[in-house]
């Protein structure tokens, strides 16, 4: 087959996510089954050239990976500079992420981008305008609605297995280590503001994404955060102070009347299934989703418990749901949800096919976290207006 290459900036890629799911397990495992199809005989080929602040730890990526010592960097700007550069990729700090960006677009780079896309709305909306004008293409990174469980729950929803909705409740968080007896397995400046840390602004704009896609945009929203563990230690064992909230009690009230109440915690200790779960109640049936897995109790199947707390349970709720199965085409499978979208988001830049998560959906997130701030900080429930550019 003819090679179209594609050449990639990838900044930040050191970094956990930046490497395991981006570099790792999308890009490289593109190049690993032979390109990206395009039909017609040609695919298309991605070659990462990686940016940061640590040459050595980039160029150690390099070597381990048979990439091409010449394409690692630590001047953006000349990265940027270079018309050979297609697309400018970004798994930074949130709080560098913007100016990146910005500097990428004026460029003429077409940019794909982790969230959230600035630390404020403002920012946020700027940059969505920027690229609308520059004729850039540019994508967001929204994996949760590529993941098998999730991908299952679409599908009932589609069916019209649950006739009107009426709630959605989300449980996400596990219990992140303080540093002190165990390292940490999130880095320090998740736990400062001032570095643009906090579970708002990290997990509000995947929520907000969720909700619209699934059920329904958010119309308004009422949020509770806390810093549970106000003291932690940092990459080298010294103690700092948590400035950033680990733990947030939303609730959403969704177009349609939907209400959707989702807890996110870094200091919750995990009794489900999975590290985040969705249970739908519809009037015709439930479901439960996670990661990977999806089970429904429909109308005709449900129980009929009886509430008496003076004898044990004799019956097991949990064995009373049905699994979905996967009811995937010949060959098929469940690939991984960065994978799935890298690959949706650079058939958009070299066929121009359509691409919804754009940097207004990134912009959408950022707002639904600032409101949620907001909230939090006057006590009081808050409209969610819709974003136009």
């Amino acid at each position: 087959m003819r090679r179209r290459v594609v050449r990639i900036a990838m900044n930040g890629v050191t970094g956990r996510m930046g490497y395991r799911q981006h570099l790792v397990r999308s890009i490289l495992a593109i190049r690993e089954q032979g390109g990206l199809e395009l039909g017609g005989g040609e695919v298309l080929w991605p070659e990462p050239v990686l940016v940061g602040r640590r040459e050595h730890a980039l160029r150690a990526l390099a070597e381990r990976h048979g990439l091409d010592p010449a394409a690692v960097s630590c001047d953006l700007d000349a990265v940027l500079a270079d018309a050979g550069v297609d697309v400018y990729f970004d798994a930074q700090l949130t709080s560098a992420r913007e100016a990146a960006l910005r500097k990428a677009v004026a460029a003429g780079k077409h940019v794909y981008t982790e969230k959230p896309t600035a630390t404020g709305l403002e920012g946020a909306l700027e940059l969505a305008r920027l690229a609308r004008v520059a004729g850039v293409r540019h994508g967001v990174v929204q994996d949760k609605l590529f993941l098998p469980g999730l991908r299952k729950l679409r599908r009932l929803v589609e069916g019209g297995f649950f006739g009107r909705i009426l709630s959605v409740r989300g449980e996400f968080g596990y219990w992140v280590f303080e540093g002190d007896w165990q390292p940490a397995q999130r880095p320090s400046w998740n736990y400062r503001a001032e570095d643009g840390g906090g579970i708002v602004m990290d997990m509000f704009p995947h929520w907000e994404y969720l909700l619209r896609e699934l059920f329904g945009p958010v119309r308004t929203v009422q949020a509770v955060t806390a810093t549970h563990l106000p003291r932690r230690r940092d990459e080298e064992g010294k103690p700092y102070e948590a400035t950033a909230e680990d733990a947030v009690y939303g609730i959403f009230r969704l177009a349609g009347g939907i209400v959707a109440q989702i807890n996110s915690s870094w200091a919750v200790r995990v009794n489900r299934d999975e590290l985040v779960e969705f249970q739908v109640d519809g009037t015709e049936g439930s479901a439960v989703a996670g990661l990977r897995s999806c089970r429904v109790q429909h109308r005709s199947a449900t129980p009929r418990p009886v509430w008496n707390p003076d004898l044990p349970v004799t019956e097991s709720f949990r064995g009373q749901w049905q699994e979905v199965p996967d009811n995937l085409g010949e060959g098929e499978v469940f690939d991984n949800g960065f994978k799935a979208q890298w690959e949706l988001f650079l058939r958009h830049v070299a066929l121009d096919e359509p691409y919804t998560w754009d940097l207004l959906a990134g912009a959408r997130g950022v707002q639904l976290a600032e409101l949620g701030l907001a909230s939090a900080a006057e006590g009081r429930r808050l409209d969610v207006p819709e974003l136009v550019l």
